[in-house]
């Protein structure tokens, strides 16, 4: 919908709008009680505020100059991993006084963060608008939904980004129940995740990004992802886990940053935003599928033949990757 509605309104009045609506819907949900109404207004609060997401990446590649694009990316991705660094933190602290207190500073500071970017862009022209190629011509509004190799790409984007998010869901699990980790140290080894992104992404996007084709970069980070679950296996102490973890947060700068930059080329400039939408669309499947089957997988096989199959799929996915990008 986020998508849709930036391509018909424009992304400026939909991430406006996604800002003070969702902020205001956030300050209210304290006050709900019911759980079934409770359950209504998270849905209303998350179709709001995750409309953002395509309308803000669409006005990126509108802001960013052509051959600083991927880069854009980069910059947007590293302030999210600080935000991500500093989020949990401070909602400890909030948490520590009062729950609703959380409600009420992310109200805050999404209308405060509306308010701000409403006074600074409003009256802000666009740097640069991608030129319409002949491929493109007669397209008035292309569709993502009938572009067949983009959406091979959004499920190939999808399968790896459920291996990825094993992040989240099933390696902490690993930690504490296979080498048993205290919540200190699992804590730390994810923070590491986000601390060599926040520190390396700008620097080797910048060292890649007119040095090696985007294929490419697609193609080794799909690989290494998959690479470092299987290094798990081998892992039998925190030097060897640190190791595995620092391969997967450089095969997420490799990977995502030159996905979103495909995205923007396969896209015409009347629909970039529902081009980024089908793909915030393939991340979205892949949160909800990745701790269900990594967790089945785990209660039926264990923990080794998780790390194998995440490993495999690494493998087989770059493969597809290098073969569906090849053709375009």
């Amino acid at each position: 919908m986020g998508g849709w509605l930036s391509d018909k309104i424009g992304n400026f009045l939909v991430q406006f709008l996604s800002l003070i609506l969702g902020g205001t819907f956030f300050l209210f949900l304290p006050m709900i009680t019911v759980f079934e109404w409770l359950t209504v207004a998270v849905f209303l609060v998350s179709l709001t505020i995750e409309s953002l997401r395509p309308a803000n990446m669409a006005s990126i590649a509108s802001y960013s100059k052509p051959e600083n694009l991927t880069r854009s990316y980069s910059l947007n991705r590293m302030a999210i991993n600080l935000g991500f660094s500093i989020g949990p933190a401070l909602g400890g602290i909030l948490a520590s006084y009062s729950y609703e207190f959380l409600f009420y500073a992310d109200g805050l500071t999404c209308i405060s963060a509306g308010i701000f970017f409403f006074a600074y862009f409003r009256n802000k022209a666009p740097r640069a608008v991608k030129k319409a190629t002949n491929k493109d011509n007669g397209l008035a509004n292309k569709s993502p939904y009938r572009d067949y190799p983009f959406l091979v790409f959004v499920l190939l984007v999808a399968g790896f980004a459920i291996v990825f998010f094993q992040l989240f869901n099933t390696l902490p699990l690993f930690y504490r129940e296979s080498h048993h980790l205290s919540e200190g140290t699992i804590g730390m080894l994810l923070g590491l995740n986000g601390l060599i992104v926040f520190l390396f992404e700008m620097v080797l996007v910048n060292h890649f990004e007119k040095r090696v084709p985007i294929i490419k970069m697609i193609v080794l980070g799909t690989f290494l992802c998959g690479a470092s679950y299987a290094m798990l296996n081998f892992a039998g102490n925190i030097p060897l886990l640190i190791l595995a973890m620092a391969i997967l947060s450089f095969a997420e700068i490799m990977a995502m940053p030159f996905m979103v930059t495909y995205v923007i080329n396969a896209a015409d400039k009347n629909s970039q935003g529902s081009y980024l939408g089908l793909y915030s669309l393939g991340w979205a499947t892949a949160f909800m599928l990745a701790p269900f089957l990594g967790t089945r997988i785990i209660a039926g096989l264990g923990f080794d033949i998780l790390w194998w199959i995440c490993a495999a799929t690494g493998a087989f996915l770059s493969a597809l990757f290098f073969f569906i990008l090849r053709k375009n």
